[in-house]
């Protein structure tokens, strides 16, 4: 979670340095993003440009990674996906959870589980995403080594 509370640049470097070790087949990173009923409650989210920096950086070291552009991401700027992907994110979660489920799984206030975020809006993720070019590839996805 980028932007975390307490987080340091040296933290991010040895974060950096943890992942080049591991070499993990999918990468999750987003913002962190507070929620109203932890002790972080009153701390700021972390921010779009730092976790699209280091989405970039990621990519960079491990060119086959599966590298999601998060729903945090989404929920943060309303064009956070797409920059995520443009950055050099590879992989999109629309929110498979029925409708009336959602509020159950909220990890971080005002998540973002409507439009091209959910299930019900893969056409409208379809149309985000093309029109930067990109489009959805239904296969799963599995990483393979070189």
């Amino acid at each position: 979670m980028v932007g975390s509370p307490g987080q340091t640049v040296e933290h991010i470097i040895e974060d950096l340095l943890f992942i080049e070790k591991l070499r993990p087949e999918m990468i999750g990173i987003g913002p962190f993003l507070p929620h109203h009923d932890t002790p972080f409650a009153e701390y700021p989210s972390g921010t779009a440009e730092q976790t699209i920096l280091l989405l970039s950086i990621f990519r960079l070291m491990h060119p086959e990674v599966l590298l999601p552009s998060t729903t945090a991401l989404a929920t943060l700027s309303p064009d956070g996906r797409e920059r995520g992907i443009l950055a050099g994110a590879n992989v999109v979660m629309p929110n498979l959870s029925p409708r009336d489920q959602r509020d159950k799984y909220t990890l971080y206030d005002n998540k973002a589980s409507l439009g091209a975020e959910a299930a019900e809006g893969l056409q409208q993720l379809e149309e985000k995403l093309a029109a930067i070019g990109y489009r959805i590839s239904k296969e799963r996805g599995d990483y393979s080594y070189v």
